[in-house]
């Protein structure tokens, strides 16, 4: 297998996010923005969060299974690279390295959605806040448990060979759910750097901490909990595995 120059990997992260942030926010901007007739079309709030999160869930499911995620593993969210980290699956320069590509990946992809206007402008891009009837403690424990619930979700099918080429595929079923359930909290972030971009295209900053805690929390002690199953996981990828690998590691399996 050709081995790849870290920097084709920090290019993949760079471009995995910024679609999510397009294609993800823009979905966002389609459903809740002032003005769309997706309101008229689905008229029941919950009902159009669940669509919205199962959607958003596709376009990160979409990037694991491309080239990108060929060639980088799609974490496309510091808190997966990690979570990666903490597994010992990543080294700290390339995880560094990671992170700064998502937060200039994420830079390049916000700045689109200035095209939506005032529908955009209205939700604040897709931008995440905290719900105003909900204290901080509350809305710091929405981020930590779906994030808790994001990185678990992962442990769980990446620990098992049978099921992990099916990870992706969770991702839009675990949105799908949370999103209705957690988005009047924290509005469901997960992703420091999906909440961060939107923030610097429409000035809203209210909470914006709580986007970064709060997963690095939710991280930590999803891998604290997942530290057992974690040693089954082969590499930082969500697709794409190396077989060579997955030999090795079934031999330590099975002494």
């Amino acid at each position: 297998m050709e081995k790849q120059s870290p920097w084709q990997k920090y290019l993949a992260e760079f471009l995995g996010t910024a679609i999510l942030l397009l294609l993800g926010l823009s979905l966002v901007i389609i459903m809740f923005g002032e003005g769309s007739p997706a309101g008229q079309i689905i008229p029941n709030y919950k009902f159009r969060q669940c669509i919205t999160g199962f959607l958003f869930g596709c376009v990160g499911a979409s990037i694991a299974l491309s080239p990108i995620g060929k060639s980088s593993g799609a974490h496309i969210n510091p808190a997966v690279t990690l979570a990666f980290r903490l597994f010992g699956k990543i080294d700290i320069k390339t995880s560094f390295g990671y992170i700064i590509a998502q937060l200039t990946g994420a830079i390049v992809g916000c700045f689109p959605l200035l095209i939506w206007g005032t529908m955009g402008q209205s939700i604040y891009f897709g931008g995440t806040m905290p719900g105003k009837d909900y204290s901080t403690v509350t809305v710091l424990l929405g981020e930590i448990i779906t994030t808790f619930c994001l990185v678990t979700g992962l442990c769980l099918f990446l620990g098992f060979h049978k099921i992990r080429r099916f990870t992706p595929f969770m991702i839009p079923f675990l949105y799908a759910i949370m999103v209705p359930m957690e988005a009047s909290i924290s509005g469901t972030s997960t992703n420091p750097v999906r909440s961060l971009r939107p923030s610097i295209i429409s000035g809203q900053w209210e909470g914006w901490w709580i986007y970064w805690v709060g997963p690095i929390i939710g991280t930590l002690i999803a891998s604290i909990a997942c530290s057992a199953l974690a040693k089954r996981i082969t590499e930082a990828k969500l697709y794409h595995f190396d077989s060579e690998q997955d030999r090795l590691l079934r031999r330590k399996v099975t002494l």
